[in-house]
């Protein structure tokens, strides 16, 4: 502790310190405690990396030009003219509420950080929670079947399904399901570590074209990427941190990507 600072080094000010917003006496201060915590520092240094991988991902949609129809100019004029003259208070709200849409469109993807799920991520949260429980029968297709499983799932999904190899991220394939997803059926992977850990690679038809970056969203205990890719949607979901689940989702969509290109 310092005189003019006697705050102990709280998990705020590591969040702070990992956004770089802390003023240099706190941050002299948080260094100063970090090389006497070895751990800390090291989770510290984690963080930062996923902070600088994530950032470099999302770098792209935060250059993108913000859409007309977000445009405070657009947003405001058709409250003005809705708004009656004796109602400042409701235009000032509608303003600032024109600003915030369109602050949030360009910072969507500078600071990474956990986003509200979306219906997709949800529904394989659900199923991550539903399965990886099951003792006896966690997935209907055993991994020592996985021609089959590969098969099986390409046939009913329509299009072919890749089976990503994670040994190097430390995961063997468990074996797959298949699920169901409003019209159209979805693929579940499941997969596990030497200490028990499960992962789930929840895939199914998505937007078709295009490719989005990677979004991360946590649920209590469980978190989650996603991302769409050339007509289908991927969501990875563990109980696990967040830059061991990103090199997990970078692993799949560089392997699901390159086999796709392959077969060009």
């Amino acid at each position: 502790m310092t005189a003019s600072d006697p705050r102990p080094v709280g998990e705020d000010d590591l969040h702070a310190f990992v956004d770089g917003r802390l003023d240099p006496g706190r941050r002299a201060r948080v260094e100063a405690w970090l090389a006497a915590h070895p751990e800390a520092a090291a989770r510290v240094a984690t963080d930062r990396a996923v902070r600088d991988r994530l950032r470099a991902r999302l770098a792209p949609v935060a250059d993108e030009p913000i859409p007309a129809r977000l445009r405070i100019a657009n947003l405001a004029a058709p409250r003005r003219r809705r708004i009656p003259r004796g109602w400042p208070n409701a235009a000032a709200a509608a303003l600032l509420l024109a600003l915030g849409g369109a602050a949030g469109w360009v910072g969507r993807g500078a600071v990474p950080g956990p986003a509200p799920a979306e219906p997709m991520t949800q529904a394989a949260v659900s199923a991550f929670r539903t399965y990886v429980v099951e003792a006896a029968h966690p997935v209907e297709v055993r991994a020592d079947g996985s021609t089959d499983l590969v098969q099986w799932l390409s046939a009913r999904l329509g299009r072919p399904v890749t089976v990503p190899d994670l040994r190097a991220q430390g995961f063997r394939l468990m074996g797959g399901r298949l699920l169901p997803a409003g019209d159209e059926p979805a693929a579940m992977l499941m997969y596990d570590d030497d200490r028990g850990t499960r992962l789930t690679l929840y895939s199914r038809a998505g937007p078709t074209g295009g490719r989005g970056v990677f979004r991360y969203a946590r649920a209590d205990d469980v978190a989650a990427f996603s991302w769409i890719d050339a007509g289908m949607s991927y969501v990875v979901t563990a109980r696990t941190d967040e830059a061991r689940l990103l090199r997990v989702a970078e692993a799949v969509d560089a392997q699901v990507s390159g086999k796709r290109e392959g077969a060009r």
